[in-house]
């Protein structure tokens, strides 16, 4: 994750927090959590018996997921200590075979091809300065044959604004920029990159991965708490989904 900048180190100081704060809130979700049916379509038939890593795994509910959809073991990664001492507490409390590690993504610490699947997405690629980087340590993670899946924000999403009546695009920003500030919270005040689909899709290709699934969804995978949006009513994409192969 790129930190540099002090309002980024502070907004996410404040952010982090909420994985102590929610604890018993994530513990309860936790009992019952499912991916989303947009992944288990493509996933169900992968999971089964896989060690996966889950670069920036955030609260670890999906990893717990990954686990009931068959997943051996699951090992998360994560900038913030706040995030992983949560996380493995709760994989503990419910005797989950996920682990995790604090770091500091592209660099995992981890053995070279010691995964089946690597799994992330969900507001990870935004803290990304350089998705080469990410995309090769990835692919060294991942075992020959191997498989990569991202459900992602759609690059788009920046640009709408949250109006209950319309449609509309923000004029403060464009989504050939390199980044916007985060105006909302939890990282209110942190600088996120916009990574176009292209530059996606093609930074994936050049790590060396054969994309075998690109997709594009209506429904936002969060929704904030009291908010009515028109860009969430099915006419625009909210996010997309990528599996892509180690060759």
């Amino acid at each position: 994750m790129d930190v540099a900048g002090d309002e980024t180190r502070a907004a996410w100081a404040i952010a982090s927090r909420k994985y102590e704060d929610e604890y018993a809130e994530h513990l309860e979700q936790a009992r019952t959590v499912e991916l989303l049916p947009a992944e288990v379509d493509v996933l169900a038939e992968l999971v089964g018996g896989a060690d996966v890593v889950h670069p920036m795994s955030g609260h670890g509910l999906d990893d717990i997921a990954l686990v009931r959809l068959g997943a051996r073991s699951v090992h998360g990664l994560d900038y913030s200590e706040a995030a992983v001492s949560s996380a493995q507490r709760r994989a503990d409390e419910l005797g989950m075979p996920c682990r995790y590690t604090r770091a500091a993504m592209p660099e995992s610490g981890l053995e070279g091809a010691c995964a089946d699947l690597v799994y992330t997405g969900k507001g990870a690629l935004i803290w990304l300065p350089d998705l080469r980087d990410f995309f090769t340590e990835v692919h060294r993670l991942l075992r020959p044959g191997g498989w990569f899946y991202v459900y992602e924000a759609h690059p788009l999403v920046p640009l709408w604004a949250w109006d209950a009546d319309e449609i509309r695009v923000r004029p403060d920003r464009g989504y050939f920029a390199s980044s916007h500030v985060n105006d909302s919270f939890p990282a209110n005040g942190a600088v996120e990159r916009q990574h176009m689909l292209s530059t996606i899709v093609m930074a994936c290709r050049r790590a060396g991965f054969e994309i075998e699934h690109l997709d594009e969804h209506p429904e936002p995978f969060w929704y904030p708490g009291g908010v009515t949006a028109a860009v969430w009513d099915g006419r625009v994409p909210n996010a997309f989904s990528l599996l892509a192969r180690r060759t």
